[in-house]
């Protein structure tokens, strides 16, 4: 019998081994084909093609460096802007190209690289785009280049924009679920889903006020662009937003109608005088561009700046659950980021780059504890891209100089505290539970009652304790009176341009704009281009399945996979970027202080 169980423990080992060493051959297959791609030479002459729909990220994740994972993401913000920089300055590529499609981005996103498209027209590149059935994110874009070729067959939906949020109160209550909640001040709406039916006065007012700013900006760009009067887009959007690509043409709005090939047929003419063929196509993907260029950027010396960004959710683990699905920062990273930066002696300044809603008010302080030590060695400047508010924009307030877009959403200096209680769904379905204690407070945090008494007056002095915290520190970074935050902040959003008259931030501009103050302060020669170190550091494959926590390496590949599906499935992000906050407050049942965005702004 022993020898039988033996024999069986040695096959089992056998194929264990044999999937071992097949795994580690398609790897090492996969690294190979890639370096290959990677040495591929481009041509003399070539249009850079860029599709960019979905979702715009503020950094590629770790999921998406899978060989042999086919991947739909979209470039994140930052290798779009450093690409369209390469491009800008390379006699190689004679056209751009945008292939617009589903964009979903923040506007302020938008708005940088629309500037990014801009330069690259400046320095004498043409930029065509190329949109499908386009929306008005789609469309804002494309306005930013030389022309604008709709697809055949396609059309235009201009219909405005809007803000929209859901009220969970009484389909949670039918199922027996309540919140409480401690509201720091009464512009910090994020707990208005749960208690509340409809938008209070000061949520309104708050939406009103950006969507207005935005709406203005949105109307007059593309009424500079397209020499078409505002009062007449907006007659479009009211009277005529769904149009075919015949009548987006006769409105101007539009210079050109072709199918993909026809497009594709054209601009190889036009760059290398010949007919389209399999032998003569003057097309270059971005990723093989990508993988063909110094990156991120050239660099003449070895003084250096590094660029660590935050972006998503802020919270104190990335460990399991939520979090490990999430695209967010936790502590620890950032922790390592800065170890990095500080240890590397040729780097003389740091760009903290932004885009983040917030999230745990504990980690957002015990970053910005962190980011102010690391500015007191090296100069520190802050570039705010989509979104920095909340605990976004305390960690800002390490930055010498902080800089945001003009319709950066920003500050939303607050914060809430939510507590569930799932007294009536236990009720419900006749759950009963036995409670022994020691300790007057001992039951008093538990999902299956609400808070009482003194209980509920300490969750509630914990939260305004974090509140004076918060706008204290914000009055010793900015300078300014405790009064004077208080009446700047409450929860209040700002957009970066009113920001900037609330003494929030100190000037408009983007990430370039950033890397150039903290050049300055470094005291590097401006005529110098300074070696760009991105923070944290993106594994490769290998490092990420090898070179792991110490979980398996299966769990790995298999975290990896879901990651990758999510994206696949759910490529456009349908859920907040609270979703994964929100299901922890669920799962743990544990009293959570938020300093965090009270909603998410989506234009379409």
């Amino acid at each position: 019998m022993n020898n039988t169980n033996n024999q069986k423990n040695r096959r089992g080992c056998f194929r264990n081994s044999c999937l071992g060493l097949i795994i580690i051959s398609a790897l090492f297959c996969g690294a190979l084909f890639w370096a290959f791609r990677s040495s591929h030479t481009l041509p003399d002459r070539f249009v850079l093609s860029i599709p960019l729909g979905g979702t715009i990220s503020e950094i590629r994740h770790e999921s998406s460096s899978l060989p042999f994972v086919s991947s739909r993401e979209s470039l994140s913000l930052q290798e779009l802007l450093f690409i369209l920089e390469h491009a800008a300055t390379d006699k190689r590529v004679k056209e751009v190209l945008l292939d617009i499609g589903g964009l979903q981005a923040t506007p302020a996103k938008i708005t940088e690289i629309r500037q990014a498209v801009e330069k690259l027209r400046r320095s004498g590149k043409k930029v065509t785009a190329f949109i499908h059935s386009a929306e008005d994110n789609d469309y804002l874009l494309a306005a930013a280049c030389d022309s604008i070729i709709i697809e055949r067959g396609g059309f235009l939906l201009l219909d405005g924009l809007k803000a929209e949020t859901l009220f969970y109160t009484t389909p949670l209550a039918k199922l027996g679920v309540a919140f409480q909640a401690a509201q720091w001040k009464k512009y910090k709406s994020g707990i208005e889903p749960f208690l509340l039916t409809e938008s209070s006065r000061e949520s309104l007012e708050e939406i009103n006020a950006m969507l207005d700013e935005v709406f203005d900006n949105y109307l007059g760009y593309l009424s500079k662009r397209r020499g078409i009067s505002r009062d007449a887009l907006k007659g479009v959007m009211d009277n005529e937003p769904l149009m075919s690509a015949q009548r987006a043409k006769a409105l101007k709005l539009v210079d050109g109608i072709a199918s993909s090939w026809e497009l594709q047929r054209s601009l190889t003419r036009k760059i290398t005088g010949k007919e389209l063929s399999s032998d003569n196509d003057a097309y270059i993907h971005v990723g093989q561009y990508r993988s063909a260029v110094d990156w991120p950027l050239k660099s003449d010396g070895d003084e250096s700046i590094a660029v660590v960004t935050l972006s998503g959710m802020i919270v104190r683990s990335a460990v399991g659950g939520a979090a490990e699905m999430s695209e967010g920062i936790d502590v620890e990273t950032l922790r390592n980021s800065l170890d990095a930066v500080l240890e590397n002696k040729k780097v003389k300044a740091i760009v903290l780059r932004i885009d983040s809603p917030g999230g745990d008010a504990l980690a957002s302080a015990d970053m910005l504890q962190m980011l102010d030590s690391a500015a007191v060695r090296k100069p520190l400047v802050v570039s705010m891209s989509g979104v920095a508010a909340s605990g976004g924009y305390m960690a800002a307030l390490a930055g010498k100089t902080i800089y945001a877009e003009p319709l950066t959403i920003t500050g939303s200096i607050g914060v809430y505290a939510l507590k569930p209680n799932i007294k009536g769904l236990a009720e419900k379905i006749g759950l009963g539970r036995t409670v022994v204690t020691r300790g007057r407070y001992a039951d008093a945090n538990t999902l299956f009652k609400p808070l009482e008494g003194d209980a509920y007056n300490k969750f509630v002095a914990a939260s305004g304790e974090v509140y004076y915290d918060f706008i204290g520190k914000v009055a010793a970074s900015r300078k300014m009176r405790i009064a004077q935050v208080d009446s700047v902040a409450g929860g209040r959003v700002w957009t970066g341009s009113r920001a900037m008259k609330a003494g929030l931030v100190d000037r408009t501009g983007g990430l370039f704009d950033a890397i150039h103050a903290a050049q300055l302060l470094a005291k590097i020669d401006p005529a110098r281009h300074p070696r760009l170190l991105l923070y944290p550091a993106q594994k490769t494959w290998w490092e990420y399945l090898f070179q792991g926590n110490d979980s398996g390496l299966a769990e790995r590949i298999s975290t990896c996979i879901k990651q990758q599906l999510l994206h696949e499935i759910i490529p456009e992000k349908q859920f907040s970027s609270m979703e994964a906050y929100y299901e922890m407050l669920m799962m743990s049942g544990q009293l959570h202080m938020l300093a965090v965005m009270p909603c998410e702004i989506i234009i379409r």
